[in-house]
């Protein structure tokens, strides 16, 4: 009876896998929220953010995807890094963002825009915080430097550890960036400070949403954070949500648009849960690969 137990769960949780794997990792959506963070008078901004593409020249559904994404039509682009997962991808990547590449937009990096990711047990970081400072010595290392300037070289802004300010629709917005906090590449002081005067919004783009960068934010009056990282959980317990956001966000943050609040203050926070996994981790389950269009709208006291 035990056995006959335990056979039909380790049918169950194979069936899972493979749903996970060949189904729901390629079931890629678009989703569309409203923000209210725009100033009195400004027109709407369509933002494109997506995160955690991983992206390895196999995956050839996950390519057409983003290859398809400059139809939506973006006014700006927000990429919150884990762009690559082996380095004979970087060309297919910027060949495939395309028309994209024009569009005004900012990134920041991830680890795996850094180094390759490494086989491991997959429900390791189930258990224990997969944080290191720098990169892996024992991981191949990526171009990074090539994806650096593929993605500057059309205009959009290297936020790691830089602010940098762009005119969309007539808005001036400035943002501000840190390098990849779950590497402890992040120096949040480089960039603090208030809005500049001339300046119409501020908005803040991190990788990996540790709350100290969170706070941080937070506390000099940034009032939209875009970061990823988190895969939205990428394997969620239906009806009851995420079980870990690898970093230290709550687990209810796990993707989405919600609230980041502190004792002094709150922002808005927008956290993708990405396009693509480690190949070593190549399955999704009750949490869809997805990119998130944003319009940005003038708030309510607007």
């Amino acid at each position: 009876m035990i056995g006959r137990l335990a056979g039909r769960l380790a049918l169950a949780g194979a069936a899972c896998v493979a749903y996970g794997t060949f189904i729901e990792a390629n079931a890629f959506q678009v989703r569309r929220v409203r923000v209210p963070v725009l100033p009195a008078g400004a027109r709407r901004i369509r933002v494109l953010h997506f995160s955690d593409i991983h992206l390895t020249t196999g995956k050839r559904t996950l390519r057409r995807f983003v290859a398809a994404l400059a139809g939506l039509e973006p006014d700006l682009v927000v990429n919150t890094g884990d762009n690559l997962s082996e380095a004979a991808a970087l060309r297919p990547l910027l060949d495939d963002f395309g028309r994209l590449l024009d569009v005004p937009g900012v990134f920041v990096f991830g680890s795996n825009d850094y180094s390759a990711a490494k086989g491991a047990n997959p429900l390791a970081y189930l258990a224990r915080s997969t944080s290191r400072h720098g990169t892996a010595p024992d991981r191949a290392g990526l171009p990074t430097d090539e994806l650096r300037a593929g993605l500057s070289a059309g205009g959009w802004k290297d936020l790691n550890g830089h602010r940098a300010t762009l005119h969309v629709l007539g808005t001036r917005i400035e943002f501000r960036g840190t390098d990849d906090a779950h590497l402890h590449r992040d120096d949040y002081r480089v960039v603090a400070g208030p809005m500049s005067d001339d300046a119409d919004l501020s908005i803040g783009v991190t990788h990996a949403p540790y709350k100290r960068v969170l706070d941080a934010m937070t506390a000099d009056g940034v009032p939209l954070v875009f970061a990823g990282h988190t895969h939205g959980g990428q394997v969620r317990v239906p009806g009851w949500g995420a079980v870990t956001t690898n970093c230290d966000l709550p687990l209810s943050q796990a993707k989405g648009l919600s609230r980041h609040r502190t004792p002094t203050g709150s922002s808005w926070l927008h956290v993708s849960a990405g396009l693509g996994s480690s190949p070593y981790a190549p399955y999704r389950f009750a949490c869809p690969p997805e990119v998130t269009l944003l319009t940005l709208t003038p708030g309510p006291n607007g």
